[in-house]
């Protein structure tokens, strides 16, 4: 009965939240009619800023301040600065490393953790409310650690996507390179055209690589700072090979020869390596999904004449 009165009451809180936003907007305003009739009627405050997503208007204001209560209770608790800057700095690094989704900064990010953690809580309370009001603790508990935890599952997916996706562009871009270098390009106009060719992780980070030397910075620290960016083995040894020939004075075009075999060889492998494990994985789904209907096709029209054996 308690939870049946609980879920009434959510209801009626619910229409009567939506009753007050839709109310001011039954009636007239009178000055925007008389105005109409005179002139094109300008665009108000709320017509411009319900152009803007949803995400924008409703969800990072409430994210902006989850995230201020959230570091102001970080700074309540008795952590060292040593401590707060670490688990800034690797925020920072994982965010960095998933390409900035949704320009979001470390403060944003908590905001993001504990909005989540917000409607798992909810989400938990009124799955277990449903059982027995007594679990309605538990489940606010269980839903908020879930709510916590799933942004940084869905941060962990996306890097690995993002570095997947780099590893997946590499040889191609450094064919292009080797092309256009081979046919009189410099480097940073080789550059350039593979990223005016193709849309990809890779191809904007180079473009950010052009855009920090077209401001006058070095070579070798936009592609430092390129490797930071990314943390993918194979584009660290090509920068690494690029840093020492331009210290030993090696010719470009030699170096981004051998690197586009070594990253030819090294998909080639990969792919072999994927083929070879296919059969393993394979194997689970045939055993759960295809093995048991096939017994059923083959020992199903037997089965008659073995009960009558059994007779």
């Amino acid at each position: 009965m308690a939870a049946i009165l609980l879920t009434f009451l959510i209801l009626v809180a619910f229409g009567l939240i939506l009753l007050g936003l839709m109310v001011p907007r039954m009636g007239r305003d009178v000055v925007a009619v008389r105005l109409s009739q005179f002139a094109q009627t300008p665009r108000s405050l709320e017509e411009m800023e319900l152009e803007q997503p949803f995400s924008e208007r409703v969800l990072r204001p409430i994210i902006q301040k989850l995230a201020a209560y959230g570091e102001r209770y970080t700074r309540k608790k008795d952590r060292t600065p040593q401590q707060k800057e670490s688990g800034i700095e690797k925020t920072r690094r994982r965010l960095t490393l998933a390409g900035n989704p949704n320009r979001w900064t470390t403060s944003d990010w908590l905001g993001v953790k504990l909005f989540v953690a917000l409607v798992g809580g909810g989400v938990g309370a009124l799955a277990l409310m449903f059982v027995d009001v007594a679990f309605l603790g538990i489940g606010v508990i269980i839903g908020g650690l879930i709510g916590f935890i799933l942004p940084e599952l869905w941060l962990s997916r996306k890097i690995a996507a993002r570095q997947k996706a780099i590893v997946k562009a590499l040889p191609d871009a450094l064919d292009l390179l080797v092309i256009s270098v081979g046919a009189g390009l410099g480097f940073d106009a080789a550059l350039a055209r593979v990223v005016a060719k193709s849309d990809n992780p890779l191809t904007r980070e180079l473009n950010r690589v052009m855009q920090e030397m077209r401001v006058g910075r070095a070579r070798r620290d936009a592609l430092k700072d390129l490797v930071a960016r990314t943390d993918v083995p194979d584009l660290s040894n090509f920068v690494a090979a690029l840093i020492q020939a331009e210290q030993l004075g090696v010719s470009v075009t030699q170096v981004l020869t051998v690197q586009a075999d070594q990253m030819r060889v090294l998909r080639r492998q990969r792919a072999e390596e994927q083929a070879q494990q296919a059969p393993l994985k394979m194997l689970f789904p045939m055993m759960g999904f295809i093995f048991p209907a096939l017994c059923i096709m083959i020992l199903g029209p037997l089965w008659p004449a073995l009960t009558n054996l059994n007779k």
